[in-house]
């Protein structure tokens, strides 16, 4: 196995953190900003990030962050570059390498994911930019027929591709095959479309000779669908999805990281913690929360300077509350302990 992708996965699973998914696209960190009347521009986007990346003792509860392409480019107002500045910090830079979804041909309501072409030169540019992983969203929508073999296959194809690519530059990929909350699906639809397409996933990875040791898997929790008139407490969503890992992750993937998908920050806290106090798997359990971890502070930051130490504290909260929900430790009183 190669050193160096060892040593970054090593890096990125560091006991009780997690990794800040900080990657959102032009059009996702742009509707964010415009709920709360804030423009979305080159200034605003790298005021609003180097706020989150230089929140004072991020690095107790953060091991890594995925920068999006603009920010990777960026120098830090600390001197050098953006993933200069988080390596200082003792946190593993990474980057997002897809390029967004598009509907599949013949497959309504169905998406596959684009960024495959010249990927192998972005991956040796990004690489010499201080990138050590990468990351790669695939999403699966649960409905009628869905999510479609074809569907599963396509998307398992280029996740594969993507992450033999990665690992051949020296980069630890972090494969992500979301199943989306959307929908009116129960748990037990959800347990069952989350197991086949990650069944689906590890078998395309071994067909392609992808070094399972030398990648993370970034999956959903087991949830009921948004509109789902049978909402699953706690327990049973840290159950259903701790059985579906158990029966479709191979031991020899190193980690596990969970998106956080849309759940409200404090339930996707509450949740992670009720996973990781189950017996746990051969792989270690974080977090790769992006909304989840940054909503508190995008609102306590406003796009004001003058707000800067309070969306900092509240960054630092929710990384410390995860942290913690990482190691089975959350409870109410840590919550409320502002």
């Amino acid at each position: 196995m190669n050193k160096q992708l060892q040593s970054t996965v090593s890096a990125i699973l560091v006991a009780g953190k997690g990794i800040l998914a900080a990657d959102e696209s032009f059009p996702t960190i742009e509707k964010r900003f415009k709920a709360l009347q804030i423009p979305s521009t080159l200034e605003t986007r790298q005021e609003y990030r180097e706020m989150l990346f230089h929140s004072p003792g991020l690095s107790d509860f953060i091991s890594g962050v995925i920068l999006f392409d603009e920010t990777l480019r960026q120098p830090s107002t600390t001197g050098g570059t953006v993933p200069e500045m988080l390596a200082r910090q003792g946190i593993v830079p990474g980057i997002k390498v897809d390029l967004g979804t598009v509907a599949l041909p013949n497959f309504k309501g169905e998406k596959f994911t684009q960024g495959l072409y010249q990927l192998g030169e972005r991956l040796a540019e990004y690489r010499k930019l201080g990138a050590r992983f990468t990351k790669w969203r695939a999403v699966l929508k649960i409905g009628t027929d869905m999510p479609s073999d074809a569907a599963l296959r396509t998307n398992a194809t280029m996740l594969a591709i993507f992450a033999a690519l990665s690992q051949e530059a020296e980069l630890v990929p972090i494969v992500e095959p979301e199943v989306l909350m959307d929908g009116s699906h129960d748990l037990a639809a959800s347990e069952e479309a989350t197991s086949r397409t990650l069944r689906t996933v590890f078998e395309t990875l071994a067909n392609h000779r992808v070094v399972l040791e030398s990648m993370l898997l970034k999956t959903g929790m087991v949830l009921p669908g948004k509109e789902s008139s049978n909402q699953s407490n706690v327990s049973e969503i840290a159950e259903a999805t701790m059985r579906c890992l158990l029966r479709s992750v191979p031991a020899a993937v190193p980690g596990i990281v969970f998106l956080s998908g849309g759940q409200e920050d404090l339930e996707a806290t509450e949740r992670l913690n009720a996973i990781c106090a189950l017996p746990s798997g051969p792989w270690k359990i974080s977090f790769s929360f992006g909304r989840a971890l940054q909503s508190p502070s995008m609102k306590a930051w406003a796009g004001s300077k003058a707000n800067l130490k309070s969306a900092q504290l509240a960054l630092h909260h929710r990384a410390r509350c995860n942290s913690l929900a990482v190691q089975g430790r959350y409870t109410s009183n840590v919550e409320n302990q502002k």
